[in-house]
């Protein structure tokens, strides 16, 4: 009898393995099916990421653009290279003012400001108030014919 119970043990633990097999392969094949998904999804993870990164910086830059933004497109302020940013310096007022022929005094008017803050602007002594600076800024992309018009009082 010792044989006989070999033998089906035997043959049980083939027929088993003969199942396990076709479910093995089936659960192979879905795992592998699995794995390929969370791939693609890590992949669209990541685009995602990078376009919400892209997106805060643009929101971040419009946040620190926007109040310049308004108060030059109010002025009509000159606007740079994008990306670039559009600072004052003592050089180029003076070179401005002095291609627009005018004198201190004259401009000093057209920004609302005295005299003495032109002259310590352009020796580099001070600087214009952040307030200030679009307006500053505007002026020296004015023309000759726009300063000289708005230096002249309105008739009423």
């Amino acid at each position: 009898m010792t044989t006989f119970a070999d033998s089906l043990k035997k043959e049980i633990a083939r027929v088993a393995r003969k199942e396990l097999r076709d479910e093995l392969g089936a659960l192979r094949k879905a795992a592998l099916q699995q794995r390929s998904e969370i791939a693609a999804l890590k992949k669209q993870l990541k685009a995602f990421q990078t376009q919400v990164n892209q997106l805060g910086r643009a929101r971040a830059q419009l946040a620190r653009s926007a109040p310049l933004a308004a108060s030059a497109a109010g002025s009509g302020a000159p606007r740079g290279k994008p990306g670039r940013k559009v600072v004052f310096t003592a050089e180029r007022l003076k070179t401005q003012r002095a291609r627009l022929g005018l004198t201190q005094e004259q401009m000093a008017k057209l920004l609302g400001v005295s005299s003495l803050s032109i002259w310590k602007w352009e020796s580099g002594g001070a600087a214009p108030r952040a307030s200030r600076v679009p307006k500053v800024l505007e002026l020296l992309a004015l023309g000759k014919r726009e300063a000289l018009a708005r230096l002249v009082p309105e008739s009423p």
